[in-house]
């Protein structure tokens, strides 16, 4: 066995958790495949000899190249899809990365991660998830080890919160949302009647698009779409429900109720304003 041979069998005994450390970052399989691939090019490139500890070193390559991807992605605009899952068996996480995903994230955690900046996103990953140091941490995002571990702890509070309780008033909205959006998937017209204020208006990223229980219920199949890949939500203090694509939230549908009755959805798909908008994930 050559060196070449030798540094590939010790890349190889890091990979499970490399890949999991730029899954959890990046939410995406191939994107994650991608910052790997890059780590051992960028090992094949540098003297083993020189290197004291290869896992952190590694860990360093493939934290920096997220965050780069991560930085990278939020100056682009994301269209606006409606993926089939939040994250899916096709995205072809091996079992041995699988395993090391299942205990610390989930389609709610992902999309909340995503609404993060990327370098506290990546605190947040390294150091809850990973258990690496401040130190080292800091290093990477180019911050003092303490505003490291204020980027963490920013983090964690957002993550914390994905989940909040919900009072009786906002109980009762998801209800009357859940039932519209259970209406549009089975295609219930009467039922869409049923929910809607005479008067509803749909807004797209703030502009009126729609008005008239009517018209919107015959036209109601972005939403049957919508009801049946969606996570429930809170958007800006309102019930609502949020479509996401490797993890990245894509889609916002905000629902104000007055009453019984839906009297406006604010669909959002516009890149500034989901990131700008106040966002938790409901239990189902």
């Amino acid at each position: 066995m050559d060196d070449h041979d030798v540094l590939a069998e010790r890349f190889e005994a890091h990979r499970a958790r490399l890949r999991a450390v730029a899954y959890q970052t990046l939410g995406s399989a191939s994107e994650a495949d991608d910052a790997v691939q890059e780590a051992w090019l960028r090992l094949s490139r540098t003297d083993p000899d020189t290197i004291e500890n290869l896992g952190g070193w590694l860990t360093t390559v493939v934290a920096r190249v997220c965050l780069n991807m991560l930085q990278s992605r939020r100056e682009q605009p994301v269209g606006m899809h409606l993926p089939e899952s939040v994250v899916s068996d096709a995205d072809g996480i091996d079992a041995e990365s699988r395993a090391l995903l299942a205990d610390s994230i989930g389609p709610a955690l992902l999309v909340i991660l995503h609404t993060l900046a990327p370098a506290e996103r990546l605190a947040f990953v390294l150091h809850d998830m990973f258990a690496v140091p401040f130190d080292d941490i800091a290093a990477i995002v180019g911050r003092s080890p303490a505003a490291a571990r204020q980027l963490a702890s920013r983090a964690r509070r957002r993550v914390q919160g994905v989940t909040p309780a919900l009072g009786t008033d906002l109980i009762r909205q998801r209800a009357i949302a859940d039932a519209f959006l259970a209406a549009a998937r089975n295609g219930d017209f009467d039922a869409l009647l049923e929910a809607l204020d005479p008067d509803v208006v749909v807004r797209s990223n703030g502009a009126e698009a729609l008005r008239g229980a009517a018209a919107v219920a015959g036209r109601a199949f972005p939403f049957t779409r919508i009801a049946q890949v969606a996570l429930p939500a809170l958007i800006n203090g309102a019930v609502g429900v949020v479509t996401a694509a490797d993890g990245r939230p894509v889609t916002l549908v905000a629902f104000t109720i007055t009453g019984a009755k839906i009297g406006a959805i604010d669909l959002i798909d516009d890149p500034r304003r989901i990131a700008e908008a106040d966002l938790a994930i409901l239990s189902r």
